[in-house]
């Protein structure tokens, strides 16, 4: 990647796992954008958080993590288990959350007339679907964190910075933590944070059919997802291959894809600096066209 102009920053994730989130960007004179901020974010520290008496945390948990476990959807096929599983006892929230996963966050000023502020996060959610509880305490956790960093990057750089979220998130449209931050009731609750987000695949024709090809499961878990503040227009999106396709036959990964998950991605114009709302204003003047190429891998 630095042979194409590209540095990175990255998190690994907690514990003994190698694998992690990345961001890279094009930094060199007359490239895109400069890095001014970043942030990591430990899931784990989600156990900070919990009241030991009733098993919920300070983050806006609506069904606690006890009550989870008694209506049973943590209930497991052996054969699902890997080495993410910790021993104990799972009914314990604070065995539940020590999930390793982890996030990163970071502002860049664009290198244009405009020097807009640009905040992008990425996100790997933990992958049971069983444990929604986990997931969506995952999501507010990162959402919260989002908030306040934005904040921060608003009030130092006197700015209103677009954010972007991208990431694996392990959900299927439609389900708890897909509606959590696509659905404004996220604002409402006591999350603390004030975003709303659309997706940018779903506000677009759709989203696609799969992101994760393989021979146990094939469905959507990757997302782009935009504030509504956010001052870039889509001007096209990475198409992914369809369900026929000969490069996707048998699962993934294989030789043309080394992921089980595809890459997705955009291309935006920046709009005029005195937009607000994406939605409200796409026939704003447009003052420059800004390459971002957003892919989850």
């Amino acid at each position: 990647m630095e042979k194409h102009g590209y540095s990175s920053i990255y998190v690994q994730r907690t514990g003994q796992k190698r694998d992690g989130c990345g961001i890279f960007f094009k930094h060199k004179r007359f490239c895109s954008a400069e890095l001014i901020l970043g942030e990591e974010i430990h899931y784990n520290d989600l156990i900070d958080t919990i009241d030991c008496k009733n098993g919920s945390t300070d983050i806006g948990i609506e069904r606690t993590l006890n009550e989870v476990v008694k209506e049973g959807m943590v209930a497991e096929d052996p054969s699902n288990k890997n080495d993410d599983d910790e021993c104990g006892n799972q009914d314990d929230p604070c065995v539940r959350l020590k999930r390793d996963c982890v996030a990163l966050l970071a502002a860049f000023k664009l290198k244009d007339p405009s020097k807009h502020v640009l905040v992008v996060a990425n996100t790997h959610i933990y992958w049971d679907p069983a444990w929604v509880d986990v997931k969506l305490a995952q999501v507010k956790y990162l959402l919260s964190r989002l908030s306040r960093f934005k904040d921060v990057i608003a009030n130092k750089f006197s700015c209103t910075p677009s954010v972007i979220v991208a990431g694996d998130f392990n959900s299927t449209p439609g389900d708890e933590v897909y509606e959590y931050i696509t659905s404004t009731a996220a604002n409402v609750d006591n999350s603390a944070h004030d975003m709303r987000f659309y997706s940018l695949y779903r506000t677009n024709g759709g989203e696609p059919l799969f992101t994760n090809c393989t021979p146990d499961f094939t469905g959507t878990l990757d997302y782009i997802f935009l504030s509504d503040t956010c001052h870039l227009k889509a001007v096209s999106l990475l198409k992914l291959p369809h369900a026929d396709s000969t490069d996707i036959v048998g699962g993934l990964p294989n030789h043309y894809h080394p992921s089980d998950h595809l890459p997705i991605g955009g291309e935006f114009e920046l709009l005029s600096a005195a937009s607000s709302s994406v939605a409200d204003h796409l026939n704003d003047v447009e003052i420059s066209l800004v390459e971002l190429k957003l892919q989850h891998l």
